[in-house]
């Protein structure tokens, strides 16, 4: 088998069954299977894996054994040579792992594979590469220096600056909400540490890939929305476990001093703080105008007696008119794409292309009753039955 996707779901069962429809869609062309593990979940997610993707394996943890543990059980039970792990609030391209797969390949020394990441508003997150967060590099994040001083490549390691989105290369640190890597690779640094919660879980398996020598990549030639704030909520506890996180992350790779211990100690507050405030403002766009990119005239019917809003109709051939009108406007408009008649593909490639500040987007899956997504990565996201 050449591939397994892990999936750890908790508590957001409309985006996981969008999520795993996208991998099916992206895993139809070779042999590979799904593992979704469940960290008992209050919402109805396994009985939903079970009536719509009884197919695919479905662990049901009975706690919450957070992100470590949780993907180390299913990579445990996964028979594929290239494990990916994979966030539930995720979305891929029918090309995806089949275009990762290959660079792969050709890779001498393989540590991890990670990919271009947007945001539910089309825009690049910037976490989709990054370098090891030493004191000077923490430091230059903290003080913003990054964006102070663009030129100045010492200044912008945090987000492996070396490399612009578009550009595929060698990093430090890839994101835990898509990773790809051997089998026994995972295994060979024993896999996340189940003595970290969350948070610096993804830090830390990178450097210890790092550590064995291989080689980390960015590959920008694929794209994957992930909604980033669908996971968790940003409250006190998160700013607790986060500075739990950046604590293990240090203590376990550096050696500290006092004067380390102390800068970290106010670094870690401030990351907190920050992180924290952004959850708490996650703005979030209004639509005043809605647009329904679709050639099903009863399913705009559907959403337009469910949203109590008039919808305009765009069959998918006007659609470079709709672009040009939807964008001379200044009302936020709200494009909603059928994805029963677009792929997933280019539903990503409409959010990364059309992105614009007037502009929101949401999915409706193929034979689902929702339409899903979120105007904001800081945003917990929005789902629309009907």
């Amino acid at each position: 088998m050449q591939l397994s996707v892990i999936i750890l779901n908790y508590n957001v069962r409309h985006f996981l069954e969008q999520c795993v429809l996208s991998v099916q869609k992206a895993t139809q062309n070779f042999n590979a299977e799904i593992i979704v593990v469940d960290n008992n979940s209050p919402d109805d997610s396994c009985q939903m894996m079970k009536e719509r993707f009884p197919e695919v394996i479905l662990i049901e943890n009975k706690e919450n054994s957070g992100f470590p543990k949780g993907n180390n059980i299913g990579v445990k039970i996964a028979r594929g040579e290239y494990i990916c792990i994979l966030n539930p609030d995720t979305v891929v391209g029918e090309d995806t792992f089949e275009k990762v797969l290959a660079f792969a390949k050709k890779q001498e020394n393989l540590g991890i594979v990670g990919c271009k990441l947007i945001d539910g508003t089309g825009n690049f997150l910037p976490e989709s590469k990054r370098g090891v967060p030493t004191p000077f590099v923490a430091f230059t994040k903290i003080c913003s220096l990054y964006k102070i001083f663009p030129s100045i490549k010492s200044f912008g390691k945090y987000y492996a600056s070396h490399l612009t989105e578009n550009q595929t290369g060698k990093v430090e640190i890839l994101v835990g909400a898509f990773m790809v890597m051997k089998k026994e690779t995972y295994e060979e640094v024993g896999g996340f540490d189940e003595d970290c919660f969350m948070y610096s879980d993804d830090i830390d398996l990178s450097y210890m890939v790092l550590k064995t020598g291989k080689q980390n990549y960015y590959f920008h030639e694929t794209t994957v929305i992930h909604y980033k704030g669908e996971s968790t909520v940003k409250d006190g506890t998160y700013m607790k476990r986060f500075q739990e996180a950046m604590n293990f992350f240090y203590k376990k790779h550096f050696r500290t001093s006092f004067f380390f211990s102390l800068f970290m100690k106010i670094g870690i507050v401030f990351f907190s703080f920050i992180k924290m405030f952004q959850g708490k403002k996650a703005s979030r766009s209004i639509p005043e105008k809605f647009v329904f990119c679709s050639n099903d005239s009863v399913l705009k019917e559907k959403l337009q007696n469910t949203l109590k809003k008039n919808i305009e109709f765009h069959n998918l051939e006007n659609q470079k008119a709709l672009f040009s009108q939807t964008f001379s406007s200044r009302n936020i408009t709200e494009l909603i794409l059928d994805q029963n008649q677009l792929s997933f593909k280019e539903c990503i490639s409409i959010l990364e292309t059309q992105k614009s500040k007037h502009t929101t987007f949401k999915i409706l899956p193929g034979n689902s009753n929702f339409i899903i997504g979120s105007n904001s990565s800081n945003d917990r996201g929005e789902v629309v039955q009907f």
